[in-house]
């Protein structure tokens, strides 16, 4: 190795740069012992998933949680691949966090998932038959435990019996009912303790789980004779007279030889008889393609007051902007000059409004606005109705955001003030410039290269401002002849209402819902920042 000798010692010649021999270097030991701790723990974290993602055959999550362990191992556990150490965890996070949610909201958009339709089509044809079941002359009793192959609060669950007259142990899913090896689980009085893949639920959990639209309510499991459905801490075999044909898809009553078959009803099937006469509510979750987002654009309720909300939403959107950016640019512009004495003291003050949590600054506000003894009408003398006037309800929704927004704009606009080299203000004042004229032509446009981006950014979070609509108005005033569409209502807490209103939720219309207005979102966006780019070229 070529090196050059100064003064008795030796520096890395140009054939070996520092970083070079920075690489070359061994690690400190601190940090080999970290790295090999937090890879140990990641490996770790997914041995222990593994068994519960291959039981519940989510082989997709499987290998994606293999492939980051293995991308992980890979970058940090070699000296190589530096760019990548820096990327690698932001990527990851991005992917988490932001593109794995915008996947699973569109595939629930092309779902008919929500209340009334969260388990498959066989648990939901199981508990039909178990719903129309009788108890038999001695039928077959057993002592029951439920146990969860995934989450104890989702499932998929399972009933673990232990015959009351054998002893036998068994489980029983809505598949089937198959035996339970001895040398798989632990039975102490009669009852499955502990059993291989599964969480033992406590009773507590059970009560709550099956409660009505629980995931265990009505839950049962089919056998030749009936089924075996849950009466208190003990399971019965019950005998059911419908029959299901798998073949043509249809359930028989064997008492009147009736024969029902799916039928579209709304956004889901029922089983129905010929003469209309449905035999049971019943339903299951199941693709149904672009349904949700043909009736988005189709249903006449929604397009009756869509255009005038979506109107409402880009002026909310807008004026919160404005305003916002426009009293912090002034008190940032204001407290920048010099010879304001207690700066400091000044900008903690007009912090405050920023430090406290939204949702309890909207919930004073609403009491601000109160017609009757609110501060607002009593300190000024004024006998406005607030939230009971379209007009006077979104000037209210708009004060209240700019309290929420302006600290916000004050401190981005005070950073980027502090950006601006003094000596640009400086030459133009030399040149004659007044103080108008240095702001307006040299100051506001450098300003607006650097805030540009944030104020988009800003536009997409009013754009979406849920929080700000519902714990203030709540979408209100209504109208009489119109109580889905409120006077401050925008596009996300109108389809909200849309989604969770009195029928149940609808979770896939409302992802369809959500989906519409991320793309709505992302295309006016786009647009801004394609306009924001002509401010770098002055």
């Amino acid at each position: 190795m070529a090196v050059i000798a100064d003064g008795g010692s030796s520096k890395p010649g140009k054939g070996v740069s520092a970083r070079t021999a920075e690489r070359d270097s061994p690690p400190s030991t601190t940090a080999l012992i970290v790295r090999v701790v937090c890879l140990g723990v990641i490996a770790g974290l997914a041995v222990m998933l593994t068994p519960a993602l291959a039981s519940t055959g989510q082989w997709g999550f499987l290998i994606v949680v293999w492939s980051l362990v293995a991308v992980l191992v890979t970058v940090y556990a070699t000296r190589r691949f530096v760019p990548l150490k820096y990327l690698a965890p932001g990527t990851m996070l991005l992917v988490i966090f932001v593109v794995y949610p915008i996947i699973v909201t569109f595939q629930l958009s092309v779902t008919n998932f929500g209340d009334g339709t969260r388990s498959s089509k066989e648990v939901s044809i199981t508990r039909i038959i178990a719903g129309a079941a009788t108890q038999v002359e001695n039928p077959r009793t057993f002592e029951l435990a439920v146990g969860s192959e995934g989450a104890t609060t989702t499932g998929p669950f399972a009933f673990l019996l232990v015959d009351a007259e054998s002893g036998d142990a068994f489980v029983g899913t809505a598949d089937g009912l198959r035996p339970l090896p001895s040398d798989a689980a632990t039975i102490e009085n009669g009852i499955v303790t502990e059993a291989d893949g599964y969480t033992i639920l406590s009773r507590n959990e059970i009560n709550d789980l099956s409660r009505a639209d629980g995931p265990l309510a009505g839950f049962a499991v089919p056998t030749e004779n009936g089924v075996i459905a849950a009466q208190g801490f003990s399971a019965v075999e019950l005998s059911s007279p419908l029959e299901y044909d798998e073949e043509t898809d249809s359930i028989t009553d064997t008492r009147s030889g009736e024969v029902y078959a799916p039928v579209q009803t709304g956004d889901r099937k029922l089983f129905t008889s010929e003469a209309g006469d449905r035999l049971s509510d019943i339903s299951w979750e199941e693709n149904v393609g672009i349904d949700n987002y043909v009736r988005a654009f189709t249903d006449p309720v929604i397009g009756r007051d869509f255009l005038g909300i979506f109107a409402w939403t880009l002026v909310f959107a807008v004026l919160s902007v404005a305003t916002t950016f426009a009293l912090g640019l002034f008190l940032a512009t204001t407290l920048n000059d010099n010879r304001v004495r207690g700066q400091r003291a000044f900008r903690s003050v007009l912090l405050l409004p920023y430090a406290i949590p939204a949702f309890i600054s909207l919930l004073v506000w609403s009491s601000f606005f109160n017609t009757e003894f609110g501060l607002i009408n009593t300190t000024l003398g004024l006998g406005i109705n607030w939230f009971g006037d379209p007009f006077w309800a979104k000037v209210a929704v708009l004060l209240a955001n700019l309290w929420l927004g302006f600290p916000y704009m004050f401190l981005v606009c005070t950073g980027a003030l502090q950006a601006i080299p003094s000596d640009l203000k400086e030459a133009a004042s030399i040149d004659g410039a007044t103080g108008w004229t240095n702001f307006s032509k040299v100051t506001f446009p450098l300003l607006l290269v650097g805030v540009a981006p944030l104020l988009v950014a800003s536009f997409a979070f009013n754009f979406n401002n849920f929080g700000a609509i519902f714990l203030l108005t709540e979408g209100g005033p209504f109208s009489p002849d119109n109580p889905t569409a409120g006077g401050t209502d925008i596009l996300i807490s109108y389809t909200y209402r849309l989604a969770f209103g009195p029928s149940g939720a609808q979770i896939g219309f409302a992802s369809a819902i959500s989906v519409i207005l991320f793309i709505i979102t992302a295309v006016l966006a786009a647009v801004q920042f394609r306009a924001t780019k002509k401010l770098e070229e002055y």
